[in-house]
């Protein structure tokens, strides 16, 4: 429900000799991160990563990332980094946790000079990713974490429902869940739902 010409959608390619398949999840931390490092710096307020693909300001989401991997022969070759931001719009029929950089400030912004910053800044995360400062991002990433250490409600792929408490992420990128009954589950991104 995009408006023509008043967001970002950009898809860029990376290739990626370096990271094992059973990383491939530090590529979404390191793309979560350089697009918060940009809104940060753009005063954009009470920004966090709704796990496993959403950067919210507050509760509302502002920006969705989709990674596409390039696998051949057990390898990580490459990476197609996507995502799309709520820049200018003003809009958002039927989407009341929708909002824009727009909407949450008052001011217009330039795409060019956003998608710049977010450029340079995945420069920034993808030299620690090379340098294979894997816990610094991890640890970032997570501090980050929307609700992480607060009650939440999730939703199971047969609509079960049960409350946790978002402890962080596991290395492949599973949400690691503090359960009623004291247990820390992981979950993969299509097994569970966050819902508040």
């Amino acid at each position: 429900q995009a408006e023509k010409g008043k967001n970002l959608t950009v898809s860029v390619f990376k290739s990626l000799p370096n990271l094992k398949i059973e990383q491939q999840f530090y590529i979404s931390m390191v793309m979560a991160l350089a697009i918060l490092k940009t809104l940060e710096a753009l005063g954009i307020p009470k920004l966090s990563i709704k796990w496993p693909n959403d950067i919210l300001s507050a509760d509302q989401k502002i920006c969705g990332i989709l990674i596409e991997n390039v696998i051949k022969n057990n390898a990580l070759k490459g990476t197609v980094l996507g995502f799309g931001l709520n820049v200018n719009q003003k809009f958002f029929d039927n989407l009341p946790q929708a909002s824009s950089l727009t909407l949450l400030t008052g001011l217009t912004y330039g795409k060019d000079e956003i998608l710049s910053k977010i450029l340079k800044n995945l420069q920034f995360y993808f030299e620690k990713l090379e340098s294979r400062k894997f816990s610094e991002i991890k640890e970032k990433y997570e501090t980050l974490l929307f609700r992480k250490e607060k009650p939440s409600t999730f939703q199971l792929l047969d609509n079960e429902m049960f409350s946790g408490i978002i402890k962080g992420v596991s290395e492949d990128g599973k949400l690691n869940v503090w359960t009623e009954n004291d247990i820390i589950k992981s979950f993969n991104l299509k097994e569970v739902k966050l819902l508040y």
